[in-house]
């Protein structure tokens, strides 16, 4: 089958004919790729960063934003059938640790991550397991949610936990309206009554941010945070959900939060400097939010097929890859980038 693999660190990713999965074990299921979402991670893959962390043995396929159809299954395997539909959990889980049993299977102890540490899904074929695999709406075609399996699913992860202490008295600011913040706009608009306020140096994404949701648009033109302060009567708002995490978002992010505020840190890139005395004498609330549970993704799942959540995409043929990966470092990519084989 086709594949598109990391043969070295600093290197460009190259074509190759591999071997198709097989069945290996009773859970395992087969899916023929229907999409496979580009992430900034894989840039960071191609970066050597996560070279130590993985310990994955080059050559080896990435593509962790992975839907299609299941091609086979495992003897064991019972929740889906040949030919469903399906998006796949970034995460192959065992389903038997204190995280697994507690439904944070994000956390498993005994985990592969296709893409990162295995073998991923720029390719026709990928093998995971039952419990990574959600069936999706007839409704819905797999490159056209294929990143919401981990960029949607992050976006859906802080999203959710943040809709949590929202009321329709609140003020929430989201900064960065791109792959994952045009996410977690449209879910918080799904999931609270709250004021959506949108941050992000892009007119064209803060334009886009109104159209889907957010009640105000903020272009970060250097007063964001003035701008922020007099929406919110000077007191600041009661949530800040952080999709940036660097260039200085999360200086001007803190600045942007109420007393007793919480501050969401979704993007990463630079370091979260708040003098203790600070965060004791305000109490706000600094939250870390990696990809969300099974869970959480059939619940974003529930969303997309009623037409809440809608992914917006560029698609690319599996063989234009380096094009899609040029386009995402060039930042022409609005939305989701989609290798589709």
């Amino acid at each position: 089958m086709r594949a598109v693999n990391v043969v070295g660190y600093h290197r460009n990713l190259e074509a190759a004919e591999v071997p198709e999965p097989q069945l290996e074990h009773p859970w395992d299921v087969i899916v023929r790729i229907g999409g496979a979402g580009v992430c900034r991670t894989d840039l960071h893959i191609l970066e050597g960063q996560w070279a130590e962390k993985s310990g994955v043995t080059l050559p080896y396929t990435i593509g962790h934003e992975n839907a299609g159809w299941v091609h086979a299954v495992g003897s064991a395997v019972t929740n889906v059938r040949e030919g469903d539909k399906v998006i796949l959990h970034p995460l192959i889980t065992c389903g038997l640790c204190r995280a697994c049993r507690s439904g944070d299977d994000v956390h498993c102890e005994s985990s592969a991550f296709p893409g990162i540490d295995t073998n991923g899904g720029y390719a026709e074929y990928l093998r995971t397991s039952a419990r990574s695999v959600v069936r999706i709406d007839d409704s819905l075609e797999p490159s056209d949610v294929a990143a919401l399996a981990d960029a949607g699913l992050t976006a859906y992860h802080a999203a959710a936990k943040a809709a949590r202490r929202l009321t329709p008295r609140d003020r929430c600011v989201v900064i960065g309206a791109g792959g994952l913040g045009h996410i977690g706009i449209q879910v918080l608009k799904a999931l609270t009554p709250a004021e959506l306020i949108v941050v992000d140096r892009n007119a064209d994404a803060v334009k886009l941010a109104v159209s889907i949701g957010a009640d105000h648009g903020i272009v970060a033109d250097g007063n964001q945070v003035g701008a922020v302060r007099e929406l919110t009567g000077g007191a600041g708002a009661e949530v800040v959900v952080d999709f940036v995490g660097e260039g200085g978002a999360t200086s001007e992010g803190i600045r942007m939060l109420r007393r007793a505020g919480d501050y969401h840190v979704v993007g990463y890139g630079e370091d979260v400097v708040v003098p203790t005395i600070d965060i004791i004498s305000t109490e706000i609330n600094l939250i870390g939010n990696l990809v969300g549970s099974y869970n959480d993704l059939c619940d974003l799942m529930a969303l997309a097929a009623r037409g809440a959540v809608t992914l917006h995409t560029t698609k690319y043929p599996l063989d234009d890859f380096q094009q899609a990966l040029d386009d995402l470092t060039a930042g022409n990519v609005r939305g989701r980038a989609i290798l589709v084989p």
